[in-house]
């Protein structure tokens, strides 16, 4: 019999299979499943986990597009006390076997797109591989190759269906290992529990409100803890999913009004996609069914935020401050209420103080703490701790890196987030910048973030990168990367003026209207083309982006 007291994920399994027993539970493509059949679909499939040989611990790899079958993976490994962790399918196959051997998994699933991983994965490769499955049929010209791995199907078939009363855990209550990755390096696996996933959902479901009668679009791939985090919240809440395979705006739009979606997260690249797309293919109608928004992943400037509203206008729209190693969100912040008037044109809800973006307050039974600098009676690291935080990185005995040991209780740990950051007399938390990212320029401190944030309130400017680049004066120099929006023209030519030209004097004076400080203004501006190099967890490589910068410069200098 399970132990109803102790925190497991499937807890809500039994919610859909009674409340939302007759009604639809998952929307994927043309196929949709109601409460009683996603359910015995979970239970199937991991009686089927169960009779292949799976056990308490053992580690799932997963790789593949969104779908409701990941989520009926998710449950049904989890249901057995196995530990699920999602490969990011943008990977190469090199990334993917550098995970898997650091994880050890038993077992691996595909779905079409990630197919050849399950051909060109040998089991010298991965010691520990004693399976592989195909998360369905395929239609591929591997067919041949494939007869000889298993299916989701197959595993359902002839299977003794687990009660709902039983449940299994892993030996420290470890259900998903999620892999971030910093700006270089290697992905870390950071190793969540079943109470981390169900106190971060309790936090979104209490502060953005979801409920039973929600239709939520999944527009994060559930291979990252966004995606994840959120889907969980409305399985809680037993919301109706809409899974796309991966995110498309012109596909998103669409399906928005197609299945009635009231509510959807998004990070500020997703949301410039969905006003572009709206603007161009539905000359900026408006969706009157989303009623709720939750913005990650960075903050979304007041002129994307106006375009947002004009779109969604019945929309609440949330922004969340968060990290992996916490589970997802650490504080949230209401963007835009349209049911309260002093919502309804806003984006400073408050006097801003002289630095920093504001990330809004702590989500419930999450403590978060400012550490002060030595030099500072405000400004220092922001740490947290709580059920929401990893137990370690996976290898790991216990979670060493980024953690602090509390003054007041020395027999508890607080989690470093690597942020900087300070709090306002509201209770408000004001991010400032990465504590390893900042710029040491003429002695004093700068955190791009916070300059990248100034720049991005130009209504020319899509998005930015401030790095900083070796000078013999000043240590280092601050330098912008900028992103021009459409119509806008770079001239950096004197006298030369137009309502849609940008120069690096006119963003200089711009930081200076929005009161940066001088020592902040990037002394020199650099106008770029393309995307941002990003790495798989949708970071932006900044080293890459300074050897980029570097190689500029030198051309320039060159060819005087």
């Amino acid at each position: 019999m399970a132990n109803h007291s102790r925190p497991h994920i499937c807890q809500c399994l039994t919610r859909l299979a009674s409340v939302k027993r007759n009604a639809v539970v998952t929307v994927y493509g043309n196929r949709k499943r109601t409460g009683r059949e996603f359910v015995d679909g979970v239970l199937s499939l991991a009686a089927g986990l169960i009779r292949l040989g799976l056990r308490n611990g053992d580690v799932v790899s997963i790789a593949a597009f969104n779908s409701d079958l990941f989520l009926e993976w998710l449950l049904a490994v989890a249901l057995v006390g196995g530990v699920v962790a999602p490969l990011n399918y943008r990977w190469s196959l090199k990334e993917a076997k550098m995970a898997m051997l650091l994880v050890e998994p038993v077992l691996l699933v595909t779905d079409e797109t990630c197919v050849s991983w399950c051909i060109d994965v040998q089991n010298g490769d991965i010691p520990s591989l004693k399976w592989r499955v195909l998360m369905e049929s395929t239609s591929t010209d591997f067919a041949n190759e494939l007869n000889q791995f298993l299916t989701t199907e197959m595993l359902k078939q002839r299977t003794l269906v687990p009660s709902l009363a039983t449940y299994a855990w892993a030996s420290d209550d470890a259900v998903v290992i999620c892999f971030t990755s910093g700006t270089t390096g290697r992905p870390k696996g950071v190793t969540i529990s079943h109470l981390a996933f169900i106190t971060q959902s309790l936090a979104k479901i209490a502060i953005a409100g979801y409920g039973e009668d929600d239709v939520y679009l999944h527009t994060s791939p559930l291979v990252h803890i966004g995606g994840l985090s959120s889907a969980m919240a409305m399985l809680m809440v037993g919301a109706c999913h809409v899974l796309l395979p991966k995110f498309d705006a012109k596909t998103a739009l669409q399906v928005m009004e197609q299945n009635h979606i009231t509510c959807f997260i998004t990070v500020p690249a997703m949301m410039a996609d969905l006003i572009r797309v709206n603007r161009t293919t539905k000359n900026g109608a408006e969706n009157r069914g989303v009623r709720k928004i939750l913005n990650g992943g960075g903050s979304l400037s007041s002129e994307l935020l106006k375009e947002a509203v004009n779109i969604f206008p019945c929309a609440r729209i949330l922004s969340a401050y968060g990290m992996t190693e916490a589970c997802s969100s650490l504080t949230f912040m209401t963007l835009h209420d349209p049911t309260q008037e002093s919502f309804k044109v806003t984006y400073p809800l408050l006097n801003q103080p002289k630095q920093g973006t504001c990330v809004g307050k702590p989500a419930p039974h999450i403590e978060l703490m400012v550490k002060l600098d030595e030099d500072s009676s405000r400004v220092g690291k922001i740490l947290t701790r709580g059920p929401h935080t990893m137990l370690r990185y996976w290898g790991h005995q216990v979670a060493q890196e980024n953690v602090e040991t509390s003054e007041s209780r020395s027999n508890e740990a607080w989690l470093d987030t690597g942020d900087i950051g300070a709090f306002d007399e509201f209770g408000n938390l004001w991010l400032i910048g990465r504590s390893n990212g900042r710029i040491k320029t003429g002695g004093e401190n700068v955190y791009p973030e916070e300059v990248e944030a100034v720049l991005v309130e130009h209504p020319g400017i899509v998005s930015a990168v401030v790095i900083g680049v070796i000078d013999t004066r000043l240590g280092e120099m601050v330098v912008a990367c900028v992103r021009l929006q459409e119509k806008w023209i770079w001239s950096d030519v004197e006298n030369r003026k137009g309502s849609f030209q940008l120069s690096s004097e006119t963003l200089k004076h711009h930081c200076r209207t929005q009161n940066l400080t001088g020592f902040k203004i990037p002394k020199r501006f650099v106008r770029w083309e393309k995307q941002f190099p990003l790495t798989t967890t949708g970071k932006v490589k900044r080293d890459e982006v300074r050897r980029q910068v570097l190689s500029h410069f030198q051309i320039m200098t060159s060819s005087l």
